[in-house]
């Protein structure tokens, strides 16, 4: 059980995808189970899931009660190697569009209109948990977060009548134990955060791993050529949340936040970093 979530900020959400994606490491607490597997013998990804490091029930815990620095974690958790996430591969031109967005303190973002939002965004975030269920012929993500949804056809290829999409077009596949999807057809302007803004090139190729009976890491590698020199890779732990099922989110219900960054003076709200 977990109580009803609210309506939760742009802004708010990326805090909880940023202390999500770290790179990390298992470590177990007890029997944790072996990995439930399907009657072909491939792992059973299905269930509810939360992006957390915590087994168990779900996990309330804010990141810390101190900025930048995270929480601690119990043995048995999966804990943070300590490795900081590879900094952003920006082409020039798009880190100065990127560094614009930040001075303006991500004002502009379309999640605060309710916008639908890539997966690789919306995976990390804590406050919402993730569904899947899990067939021979496709695979279906259920997001409470946006109150969004994606079926993943396994095998085959792109079709030729791609329509671009905020979520792009998934083709699934198997790589041993690991669920593999391939995803292209995107809208460009999409955004994932730190300042990027992603272009129609994008292709994502996200691998989903079931470590133990509570553990799936997630992992997004992003390919742009239009905005990054080189792909860049996203990752996340999510944990099986066997008491909780997804609660419907209407993001426009008592969305305040368009009309009040309307009556914001860009004067007092921008930030100019040192040296510009």
């Amino acid at each position: 059980m977990r109580h009803p979530a609210t309506t939760v900020c742009s802004a708010a959400a990326l805090l909880f995808a940023a202390t999500a994606f770290s790179p990390l490491v298992a470590q177990q607490r007890g029997a944790s189970g072996p990995v439930p597997r399907t009657a072909d013998g491939k792992p059973d990804l299905t269930g509810v899931y939360q992006a957390s490091t915590r087994r168990g029930a779900w996990d309330y815990d804010v990141p810390s009660d101190q900025p930048g620095v995270p929480a601690a974690r119990p043995a048995g958790d999966a804990q943070p190697t300590g490795a900081r996430p590879e900094p952003m591969p920006f082409t020039p031109e798009a880190r100065q569009r990127a560094q614009e967005i930040l001075n303006r303190r991500s004002v502009d973002d379309p999640a605060t209109l309710c916008l639908p939002q890539p997966t690789p965004r919306m995976t990390p975030v804590a406050l919402f948990p993730v569904q899947i269920v899990q067939t021979p012929q496709q695979v279906v993500m259920l997001y409470e977060y946006f109150w969004q949804f994606r079926v993943i056809p396994m095998g085959g290829k792109q079709p030729d009548d791609i329509e671009p999409a905020y979520m792009g077009n998934a083709i699934g596949r198997w790589e041993g134990d690991t669920l593999v999807v391939e995803m292209v057809g995107f809208k460009p302007g999409l955004w994932f955060g730190n300042g990027l803004v992603t272009s129609d090139a994008l292709k994502i190729t996200e691998r989903f791993t079931r470590i133990d009976r509570d553990q799936l890491n997630y992992e997004a590698v992003l390919e742009d050529p239009k905005v990054l020199t080189k792909p860049y890779t996203m990752r996340s732990t999510l944990m099986l949340r066997e008491a909780t099922r997804l609660r419907e989110y209407s993001c426009v219900e008592n969305n305040v936040d368009p009309q009040r960054y309307e009556k914001l003076n860009p004067s007092i709200f921008t930030r100019t970093p040192p040296g510009q």
